[in-house]
């Protein structure tokens, strides 16, 4: 028998593959990508029409030899590597680093894609083998030139202009931009007063019913109708003196349709909302369950393809939904055909299918034996979503009545009642609001003309708020708007922000730091155009048709390159890094009575004074660039010195440092760590201590921190798991689950309730919703020693 080699990407994804393939076949892994852009200056001949000089990544030359003397035992290379562009890429680099030529004939060369790791969907695929797609090659060739391009001479730009070691990207300079001006919007919000009237009402069978006014003189009343307490006051003394009576009553169906299945965006965002998850997390598990999960009748892959644009879902994929809906549920709540879902991407057929199970039969409760904590959890999630979207409607009873208050005014009081949850009953896509539920309520029996008694009169001080900042759902969901990027990018465009210390997370929300604002402040007013979001939309569509075969790639480089590089060129000369770093304040020195001038230095910006450096006076600024407050003597003693310690404001937030600076330069924090008798269960001889991160949140570590990094977020209990045996257990107190104990340890699942949560009370005159089905705790939250350590330093 012939022997075929297939490569794919990753080594987990060969092993089920390979039990799928059989005899006469060999499974290897590149390992990712083989070939890449040096980086180095010079890596593009620009001269040379962009010709971009790769090399072999130095990691993958053991698996580039590797793969050499398989190839010379084989008459077939089948190229399986994934189905979209960067995919097809890697198929194109490994036949370049094995030096082997698609036409040739030996071996025979084969390029094969699956949007999923199942039998069907692999039997299905090598019987339908095809070239290498030269124009998605073409299109990722392009993207990295042009990153390459920006990245190696931006990049160097900005070391001259603000500090070494800073970095700027096509993407990821905008996706800053973004964070940035929402700040910048925050910062100069001005809230606004408006106030708001509400009443409570009572029919003769003393059914009590809340209302709003909503119009005067049968004009609606808009948001600063009612801006000061005084007309607010005024209108109470008026509605005091009259009578009310129900004026209209409107009854109407309404009807909700599922959200579509996931793409690699909606997933992103939806886990974010529901599960705490990271743009990059989400991917990381998402890879694991598409590449395959040992269960009870072998290793499958779980989900399909995880980078897709596309909402649309296979005939299988919906016969199979139908039945485990009926099982679920009943007929009732099952369409009597498909729901078919559009497309919004203009390169959604890149990927065959959504985010998808790639068996629906296997239900969440089926595989959690199976899975870890995680892999569970975004299961579950993408099983509920693929499911609902298959499911009837749901259909509202929604009433609005309409409560004249003498000739002038009319409140109104509205109210839905759910008739059938329809798709409800299993899952609602969640929001940046944290409000995922639909609100209910039900009216009193009412009829037109009857009377209602006053009750309650409650004028309300509101103020505008400003415009929320990004989180990690929120920024992916506007960079996808905008048309910026790629979905399965987006990840390491923010991961690149957080390390680059551009930005940081703070309760999974984006706060610029000054570094990232004085980038995004320089590149907006001296490269508008490149961090210009129409712009970078637009050359996102033109690698997208360079994908499709519409456009030639070297001719959309050249027209991006020559007004770049003059532009760069020109501002080199034009721009000096004190106009960058450099701000001028109305303040004098007190120690030269020079002025003293903001600067941006590695931990942010201070003021400093102007005649440096015959004059080193600094003083430390807060986040929003306000000074600090001044130091308080305090009744600690400096344990070096004796001295007494101050009490000083930083960065995040008060510290004790000593008072005898710079002679002694002793700091401790404000808040000491407080011991908790229990020995560190990794390294047996520290003790865990409780702590405080630099943003206030309460965490666990070892004092013999950095020879040992243990950490946990959650309180630790000195009583071993009783079914993995580690040393000890932690506490989880949730409102939603209320406490347990369970095992710190990701591998194991143990935990013990505790407290169970505290029940809702029903609000008055509402029926009861129809109880949710019981979900497991929120999942552990592994703590990496290393990222606790850099929040407490």
């Amino acid at each position: 028998m012939a022997q075929s080699l297939v490569i794919v990407e990753s080594p987990a994804k060969a092993k089920t593959i390979e039990k799928f393939l059989g005899k006469g076949h060999k499974v290897l892994a590149s390992y990712g990508h083989v070939r890449a852009l040096p980086s180095k200056q010079g890596s593009v001949d620009i001269d040379d029409n962009f010709k971009p000089k790769y090399h072999i990544l130095p990691d993958s030359t053991k698996h580039i030899d590797l793969l050499k003397k398989e190839v010379a035992k084989s008459d077939v290379l089948i190229l399986a590597t994934d189905l979209d562009r960067e995919g097809e890429a890697i198929a194109w680099h490994l036949l370049e680093a094995l030096g082997i030529d698609e036409k040739a004939g030996k071996p025979v060369v084969k390029r094969v894609t699956f949007h999923e790791i199942t039998q069907a969907a692999i039997t299905e695929a090598m019987a339908h083998p095809r070239t290498i797609d030269r124009d998605f090659v073409d299109a990722q060739q392009a993207r990295s030139v042009l990153d390459y391009l920006v990245g190696f001479n931006l990049s160097p730009f900005l070391w001259k202009k603000i500090r070494y070691g800073l970095s700027a990207g096509r993407v990821q300079s905008v996706a800053l931009r973004l964070i940035c001006e929402r700040e910048d919007e925050i910062d100069a919000f001005n809230p606004r007063e408006y106030w708001s009237i509400e009443a409570l009402f009572a029919n003769l069978a003393k059914n009590q019913l809340a209302a709003k006014l909503h119009s005067c003189e049968g004009k609606t009343l808009t948001k600063f109708a009612i801006t000061t307490q005084q007309q607010a006051e005024d209108i109470l003394a008026e509605l005091k003196q009259v009578e009310f009576q129900v004026t209209a009553l409107k009854k109407k169906e309404r009807k909700r349709n599922p959200a579509p299945p996931f793409t690699t965006s909606t997933l992103q965002q939806e886990a974010s909302r529901k599960l705490g998850f990271s743009a990059r997390k989400t991917m990381t598990v998402a890879q694991k369950l598409y590449e395959g999960i040992k269960v009870a009748d072998g290793t499958h892959g779980l989900i399909t393809y995880m980078r897709t644009d596309s909402v649309a879902l296979s005939t299988v994929a919906t016969d199979e939904a139908r039945e485990v809906i009926c099982d679920i549920y009943d007929e009732s709540y099952a369409l009597k055909k498909p729901r078919v879902f559009k497309n919004k991407s203009k390169n959604a057929q890149e990927a065959h299918e959504a985010v998808r199970p790639t068996s629906i039969a296997r239900t969440p409760a089926q595989m959690k034996q199976f899975l870890t904590s995680d892999q569970q959890r975004l299961y579950e999630l993408i099983w509920k979503r693929t499911v609902a979207s298959q499911m009837t409607q749901a259909i509202f009873d929604a009433t609005s009545v309409d409560i004249g208050a003498g000739e002038r005014y009319s409140f109104r009081a509205t109210g839905q009642v759910i008739r059938f949850p329809g798709f409800m009953a299993l899952y609602i896509e969640g929001n940046d609001d944290g409000n995922n539920e639909d609100k209910e309520g039900l009216l009193p029996p009412l009829s037109e003309g009857e009377k209602l008694t006053r009750e309650q009169l409650t004028p309300e001080q509101h103020f505008t708020q400003p415009p929320p900042r990004f989180t990690e759902a929120s920024l992916v969901k506007t960079l996808e708007e905008y048309g910026i990027g790629r979905p399965s990018t987006y990840a390491s465009i923010m991961n690149t922000l957080v390390t680059r210390k551009y930005v940081y997370l703070e309760k999974r929300t984006f706060f610029p730091e000054d570094t990232g604002r004085v980038v995004t402040k320089l590149l907006t007013e001296h490269f508008s155009q490149y961090v210009d979001y129409d712009f970078t939309a637009t050359l996102e569509e033109d690698l997208d048709a360079v994908s499709r075969g519409e456009l030639a790639w070297t001719p959309l480089i050249k027209r991006f390159w020559d007004p770049f590089i003059a532009l760069l060129h020109r501002k080199d000369k034009e721009v000096s890094k004190a106009d960058i770093t450099t701000e001028k304040t109305d303040k004098t020195c007190p120690e030269c009575s020079k002025e003293l001038v903001i600067k941006l230095g590695r931990s942010g910006r201070f003021l400093a004074c102007s005649g440096f450096p015959d004059c080193r006076h600094t003083e430390p600024l807060n986040s929003d660039g306000k000074e600090v407050e001044e130091p308080i003597i305090s009744d600690e003693k400096c344990e070096k010195c004796g001295e007494p310690m101050l009490i000083k404001t930083g960065r995040y937030g008060k510290f004790f440092a000593c008072s005898g600076y710079p002679k002694c330069k002793n700091i401790q924090p404000l808040e000491k760590p407080k011991s908790l008798g229990i020995t560190c269960p990794e390294c047996g001889e520290g003790e865990m201590m409780e702590k405080k991160s630099r943003y206030g949140k309460i965490f666990y570590s070892c004092n013999r921190y950095p020879k040992c990094k243990y950490a946990l977020w959650n309180l630790p209990k000195e009583e071993p798991c009783p079914k993995c045996s580690w040393p000890l257990t932690e506490i989880k107190v949730t409102k939603r689950w209320g406490t347990v104990q369970r095992c710190p340890q990701e591998e194991c699942d143990w935990e013990k309730e505790l407290i169970p949560p505290v029940k809702k009370t029903p609000a008055k005159k509402t029926p009861a919703k129809k109880p949710a089905a019981k979900k497991k705790p929120a999942a552990k939250k592994k703590t990496t020693a290393k990222k606790v350590t850099k929040k407490t330093t």
